[in-house]
């Protein structure tokens, strides 16, 4: 069997569900070893007994990713277990509904800690490691569509997803020479635990996109794996959009 990221060591944060799970899963799969980050204690040390279960290395790590303590504790703790570090995978975020006129300070704070201030100071922290290296490495941040096209209500949240990718876009000529790249992901719709709560979002964004179907949580994994892997090697400061075309049109949700 071709293990395309055997002895690789990745740090995902926000990886207890959803999205950042499966990325956790499909690497670990692939032969990677995983430090795997979310804020609830509870769901990260399941998450991560299920990924070992299946034959995975993975170790659970609780923490805020948007504190620096917590980065620099994953960091730490992937060159402590496993020796090295070559991914890195900035997962965590929020995403806020509300108009912009009613939109409060503190939801804005928390807002820009997670999705900006965590992934910038991750990427910094796993960089430098790499750097020490001498062995260059990968970096991801999760982007959104709503960091490319107008969604009610999320003004805020897309502003975060459009300033990560210019985050990706000015790392990966920074960080380039050091053999890093770096790029974005932005998923559209997608079939998460937390999106399923509500009861008409499959249909509706099945309706909405193009494929016929929205995205699940494995599509956005196969494009994050494609990014961190050898054969991205010539791909770096990019955003990848995977929605099922819905932002070809960006039609809006009636949710």
């Amino acid at each position: 069997m071709n293990l395309r990221f055997e002895n690789k060591v990745a740090i995902i944060t926000g990886a207890g569900i959803g999205i950042g799970f499966e990325i956790a899963r499909s690497l670990a799969l692939e032969g990677a070893h995983i430090i795997l980050n979310d804020i609830d204690g509870d769901v990260v040390e399941k998450a991560a007994k299920t990924i070992r279960e299946e034959g995975g290395q993975c170790l659970a790590v609780a923490g805020d990713s948007s504190e620096l303590a917590t980065i620099h504790d994953l960091v730490n703790k992937a060159v402590e277990t496993f020796g090295h570090l070559d991914i890195a995978v900035a997962n965590a975020g929020l995403s806020t509904f509300g108009g912009f006129l009613e939109y409060e300070f503190s939801s804005f704070q928390r807002l820009i800690a997670v999705n900006l201030q965590g992934s910038f100071f991750l990427a910094q922290a796993a960089a430098k490691q790499m750097i020490r290296q001498e062995s260059g490495g990968r970096i991801l941040f999760m982007s959104s569509v709503t960091g490319h096209q107008v969604h009610p209500n999320l003004a805020a949240y897309g502003m975060t997803k459009s300033g990560i990718e210019m985050l990706a876009k000015s790392l990966g000529v920074e960080l380039g020479p050091h053999k890093i790249t770096v790029n974005a992901i932005a998923p559209g719709a997608t079939l998460t635990e937390r999106t399923m709560e509500d009861a008409e979002y499959k249909k509706v964004w099945d309706g909405l996109s193009p494929t016929g179907r929205a995205s699940n949580p494995t599509d956005i994994a196969h494009a994050a794996l494609f990014l961190v892997s050898p054969a991205a090697s010539q791909i770096t400061s990019q955003a990848l959009v995977v929605d099922g075309g819905w932002s070809a049109m960006s039609p809006p949700p009636d949710l």
